[in-house]
């Protein structure tokens, strides 16, 4: 495994470097500051996946608006800094980031409530393999391999040698099935 070097200059050969858009610079300012704009970023969004792509955006902000660093006011990593903050409050603010934080995905909430509470699924218990079982074999296959052993829709249809429309049809036909038992 080689190791890289971290590339580091000066502040005055950053400032100069961004303002010429070298590549280098922006290798250099991540090099040197990714961490610390990383934690800043942080500290106002929690979800660790979207501080990353926050990350990300500042980098590109930094480097798309370079020219307009005047160090008169003052240092390179302030101006940064407040580039990552208000990028930062911005998706905060924005609708879809506290639509998406509403909405969280299902699957994750009841895995985090089964493991505060400490439930175990077993299907045979509830009689839901009885039902399954006793379903058309198509319908059955595919439930078996997406509910019983964890494929996903996508590794459904390949073991089945089916379009992946198919098995979703399918899917969704069995659930129809199976919801006239418990109505």
């Amino acid at each position: 495994m080689a190791l890289t070097k971290k590339i580091s200059l000066s502040e005055e050969e950053l400032v100069r470097a961004l303002k010429a858009k070298e590549t280098i610079a922006i290798q250099a300012l991540y090099d040197m500051y990714s961490g610390a704009l990383l934690g800043v970023i942080s500290r106002i969004i929690l979800q660790p996946e979207v501080a990353e792509d926050l990350l990300q955006e500042t980098f590109i902000k930094i480097w798309n608006s370079g020219e307009s660093y005047d160090s008169s006011k003052g240092r390179l990593f302030t101006w940064m800094m407040n580039v990552a903050r208000n990028l930062s409050i911005d998706k905060l603010r924005s609708k879809d980031f506290r639509n998406s934080v509403k909405n969280q995905d299902i699957e994750n909430n009841v895995d985090f409530i089964d493991a505060q509470k400490k439930v175990t699924f077993n299907a045979d218990l509830l009689g839901l393999r009885e039902m399954v079982t006793a379903l058309k074999p198509e319908f059955t296959k595919v439930l078996e391999l997406v509910y019983f052993k964890g494929y996903t829709h996508i590794e459904a249809a390949e073991e089945l040698a089916l379009p992946l429309g198919t098995v979703k049809t399918r899917i969704r036909m069995a659930i129809m099935e199976l919801r006239k038992h418990f109505n």
